[in-house]
């Protein structure tokens, strides 16, 4: 006597019911063929974009464009430049027209000595309307600022390293805990098979030759991680040495000590001597007013002067160009974060910013504002330095 199916009786096996169901209607069996490859296609490319580099994933964003703008922040120092330089190699490999921009000046001596010793030709931007494209990368910075219409700006991509709540509208890669923002570009060239050469090699490449990455751009990512760093000094990751190691067979010598060591203005030599002559000491802390400057890049470089003193932990040094004071900071106390110190300090003046890395930070802030022009009672320059004393002791 036959047995019942298991499962219970009249119970048809599955493969029996798939052939009944083939036998009735053919396309039901060919949507449910289609339906699974689709799945399974779908998760394939899944796997694939999880496995996909940060640097893969911004190359891909940066080559669905055909001209970009990449925007450094204002001022740009050899980190921010260097970044802009190799987005560029990125660029030009994708076959995408990229603008270099930024807005201020470029006048420390040592920004200055990078860009002429590199060669390098940037574009000044004053407002939003000088931006020469409209899909905008960021370098070095996560919200764009510094010219007229910055807040009416949506980069498309962002690359930084610095601390901050901006990000791309479609690729954003902020890391705080690097060191350097060449060092992300670095890794992205590095990811990506681009092999540095020397400048004696260069004239020995095959033109048809693959992401050959030149000298200069691999001088100049050096030398922006050595400048953020304090020639990997200060604010180290493992990706600074990592970088560096891996650009090294690309570095021009020559060039990179041209850069390092320019000449220095008169002025800033007289800036860091009013900041070491008129400093002023409590406890392990030291604030120094320099006054007037013509010269606002003076300002940071007295700062790393004076935390070069003994029994000194944490500096800054404030100093005035026309209307506006600016504010730089130094810590090598592990209970000072200077730029939150910073940010504290300006944190009730209306239109001042501030803020910047646990050793490093920087601010401006409007002396009108700051004695009274708005909300608030104000302070005078006296009680702004005793503030300062107080955010780095903790007490505000």
């Amino acid at each position: 006597m036959p047995h019942a199916a298991a499962g219970g009786v009249g119970a048809v096996a599955p493969r029996d019911a798939a052939a009944a169901v083939a036998e009735q209607d053919p396309l039901v069996l060919a949507a449910a063929v289609v339906g699974l490859l689709v799945v399974l296609v779908a998760l394939w490319w899944g796997v694939r974009r999880l496995r996909r580099t940060p640097g893969a994933e911004f190359v891909g964003h940066l080559a669905d464009r055909e001209e970009v703008s990449v925007l450094m922040h204002p001022n740009p120092d050899p980190d921010a430049m260097a970044s802009a330089v190799a987005v560029g190699e990125f660029a030009a490999e994708a076959g995408v027209e990229a603008h270099l921009q930024y807005p201020g000046e470029i006048r420390h001596q040592e920004n200055r000595a990078f860009e002429t010793v590199l060669d390098l030709e940037f574009d000044r931007v004053d407002t939003a309307s000088d931006l020469l494209a409209d899909d905008v990368v960021l370098v070095d910075h996560n919200e764009p600022r510094g010219f007229a219409g910055a807040d009416s700006v949506a980069p498309f991509a962002v690359v930084d390293h610095h601390p901050g709540d901006g990000e791309g509208e479609e690729f954003t890669d902020v890391r705080p805990d690097h060191g350097s923002c060449a060092s992300i570009l670095a890794e992205y060239l590095r990811q990506q098979d681009w092999e540095p050469v020397g400048p004696d090699e260069e004239d020995d490449v095959a033109e048809d030759a693959d992401r050959i990455l030149p000298s200069d751009t691999a001088t100049g990512l050096l030398y922006g991680i050595q400048s953020d760093t304090k020639h990997l000094t200060k604010g180290c990751s493992a990706a600074e040495f990592e970088a560096s190691a891996y650009l090294y067979e690309g570095i021009d010598e020559d060039r990179l000590d041209r850069i390092a060591n320019p000449y220095v203005d008169a002025e800033v030599l007289d800036v860091k001597a009013r900041a070491i002559n008129q400093r002023r000491v409590e406890n392990p802390f030291a604030v120094a007013d320099v006054g007037e400057v013509s010269n606002a890049d003076a300002i940071p470089q007295a700062a790393d002067e004076l935390s070069q003193l003994e029994g000194v932990t944490a500096v800054v040094v404030i100093g005035q160009k026309g209307d506006t004071l600016h504010l730089s900071g130094r810590s090598r106390d592990d209970r000072v974060h200077m730029g939150k110190t910073l940010r504290t300090v300006v944190d009730e003046i209306p239109m001042a910013n501030a803020g910047g890395h646990a050793r490093m930070g920087g601010g401006q802030l409007s002396v009108e504002h700051m004695e009274g022009l708005g909300p608030g009672d104000g302070l005078d320059r006296a009680e702004f330095v005793d503030r300062l004393f107080d955010a780095m002791a903790g007490e505000i």
